[in-house]
């Protein structure tokens, strides 16, 4: 009972995961930024410079950085001044047109993005090879509901530049579903088409997961009888084939390598957690380290409690 008690209390939502130093920063942004004042902006625009500028060969954790603090920044008028002050600079015009995604999102159909495509194009052009700003532009074109032509052509930016881009994919998943103006239909097309090419441990890997994920929270949505059966989405079916090809591999040390590895667990872990598999739950929940990220857990009320419950439940036994 000591053992697992120390588990739970290690628990956090950390949205750096194990980026220590994005960690560090995302501390000194809340700390420094309290103040106000010309110096602390011009102090947090220096540190933001220096943490997304420090290795634009890998494409994968710049992303991540980049909508972390994003998301992190999203009340903060940082991004825009940084953006307005070094208008030549592509990494700030990609975070400010990110954190008006990001603000657009919070403040529901009120959000403005009436200036984050032309962001996006510029720092395109300033950075031609950074997959990044095409990121950062698919994003405005789902919050705008662009057409699908328009969509692909953005998509094939981003692949040329970055063909395994986690955020990139998890992007057109969400823009293929029926919510978004496409179909089941599409959503199954493109996640197999992934399957059927994708390394087992490339950035993307966990888009089919992903949408397997979306589906069982659909069914439990819906309520009803469908929802009390729910359990054998996983056991069953495309459910019960998307578990079965990452259970014994994606929480063995080393296997995921890219920056949101940690997020993929806790994905995983929800995943075997649903579908009642605790045997293999239990080596996940120990890869993961207590590191919880809001969703999927968020779907069943509070993100640490839903986590920790579930370890305690993934132990039950041992």
């Amino acid at each position: 009972m000591g053992i697992l008690s120390s588990r739970r209390k290690r628990a956090r939502l950390a949205p750096e995961l194990d980026d220590q130093e994005l960690g560090r920063l995302l501390k000194s942004l809340l700390a420094t930024t309290r103040t106000g004042t010309i110096a602390t902006t011009d102090l947090c625009m220096a540190q933001l410079s220096r943490l997304l500028d420090q290795d634009p060969g890998d494409r994968d954790r710049r992303t991540h950085r980049i909508g972390v603090l994003a998301d992190f920044l999203s009340a903060s008028h940082l991004p825009k001044s940084w953006a307005a002050r070094e208008p030549g600079n592509a990494t700030a015009l990609v975070l400010h047109a990110w954190t008006q995604v990001a603000q657009a999102r919070t403040h529901g159909q009120g959000g403005d993005t009436s200036d984050a495509a032309q962001s996006c194009l510029r720092a395109a052009e300033l950075a031609p090879d950074d997959p990044v700003p095409w990121v950062a532009l698919l994003k405005v074109a789902r919050r705008e509901r662009w057409r699908q032509p328009q969509v692909f052509g953005i998509w094939n930016e981003v692949l040329a530049r970055d063909r395994w881009n986690r955020e990139a994919y998890l992007n057109m998943l969400a823009y293929l579903t029926p919510e978004e103006g496409g179909s089941r239909l599409q959503v199954l097309d493109f996640v197999d088409a992934l399957v059927a090419r994708v390394p087992a441990n490339a950035p993307c890997v966990a888009t089919e997961l992903t949408a397997q994920v979306l589906q069982y929270q659909a069914i439990l949505g819906r309520g009803g009888y469908e929802a009390l059966v729910a359990r054998t989405h996983w056991s069953q079916g495309m459910g019960a084939q998307a578990l079965d090809r990452v259970a014994h591999t994606w929480g063995q040390p080393g296997f995921l390598r890219h920056a949101k590895a940690l997020a993929d667990l806790n994905l995983l872990a929800y995943a075997l957690m649903a579908g009642d598999r605790r045997a293999e739950a239990r080596g996940v929940f120990e890869a993961i380290g207590g590191v919880v990220t809001a969703w999927p857990w968020e779907i069943g009320g509070d993100p640490l409690a839903e986590f920790e419950q579930a370890q305690r439940r993934a132990t039950v036994g041992l």
